[in-house]
């Protein structure tokens, strides 16, 4: 993956980014989706690619618009079911366990950190399987910022020093566990995922009829251990990995899409493993016959 495809891939993100946004606000999630993904996909068409090549794309309102690429079989297919994630910083890295209760990973967060546990904050979705969750790292002194949706941005702010966020944990789902993963691995931050394919566990209806028709449905993907523990390393095993992101409204890391009379301005962050560089990208949208330009 050359520096062309890096700039072609931001503006994959970057046409999605200004899609989704156009639907901010008006109560149809499910269509800021759709055309966030379809712009993504009218924009990979175009790139050329050398054969082999693993995409995995997805479009979060009100978040991000994020994708993660490597060379074939650099990513884990994930299927589309719930995963249970921990992220955290580099310094934390292999001494945090999503094995270990959240009480004990806050008490090694806090030596590695070198924080009081009552200064670290805590990222967690906030639905109903986390009720249990949220009450725990709340009684171990940790705070608590609970999200509605899109946890991509919060595992990948655990990376940077001054973004507030000192860890992610919880469920969510598992194709964004990949994509954070993917620019975790290229950070050296910690990230640990294991697929849940249990309905009563995820509480929710969109993950299959019975625990044992999703086990069948895994063996079917040749994943034969259903409850194996992923690191960023086996989540993203490419020799070389990009990922990349443009924000849809604002949010820790980047600025959302602002639209003016004569186009858009986003920003977007790329992460290369092959460069080991992390790039935020200012981009001003110029539309066909504009007669103005705003740097608002």
């Amino acid at each position: 993956m050359d520096n062309t495809i890096s700039l072609e891939i931001i503006e994959v993100v970057e046409q999605a980014a200004i899609a989704s946004a156009r639907w901010m606000g008006k109560g149809d999630k499910n269509t800021a989706d759709e055309v966030a993904v379809e712009a993504m996909r009218e924009r990979m068409n175009k790139i050329h690619m050398r054969g082999g090549t693993n995409l995995v794309a997805y479009g979060q309102n009100g978040s991000m618009a994020v994708l993660a690429i490597s060379e074939k079989g650099g990513l884990f297919a994930a299927p589309d079911f719930y995963m249970n994630k921990l992220a955290a910083p580099a310094a934390a890295a292999g001494h945090v366990d999503i094995r270990k209760t959240p009480t004990e990973n806050l008490r090694i967060l806090s030596d590695c950190l070198d924080r009081a546990v009552e200064e670290l904050v805590i990222v967690i979705m906030d639905r109903e399987r986390h009720v249990d969750l949220i009450a725990e790292v709340r009684a171990a002194g940790a705070r608590v910022r609970l999200i509605s949706d899109g946890d991509v941005s919060a595992a990948i702010s655990c990376a940077f020093e001054g973004t507030n966020i000192h860890a992610l944990m919880g469920i969510g789902a598992a194709p964004e566990g990949v994509i954070s993963a993917a620019a975790l691995r290229c950070l050296g931050g910690h990230f640990q995922g294991q697929l849940i394919y249990d309905p009563a566990i995820a509480k929710t209806g969109l993950i299959g009829e019975s625990k044992e028709s999703n086990i069948a449905r895994l063996q079917s993907m040749n994943i034969n251990d259903p409850d194996k523990i992923y690191n960023a390393n086996e989540l993203a095993s490419g020799a070389n990995v990009l990922f990349a992101a443009c924000g849809i409204t604002t949010g820790t890391l980047m600025e959302g899409v602002r639209y003016f009379a004569g186009g858009a301005r986003t920003e977007s962050l790329i992460i290369s493993s092959q460069s080991k560089t992390v790039r935020f990208v200012d981009t001003i949208h110029i539309n066909e016959h504009t007669q103005r330009l705003s740097l608002n």
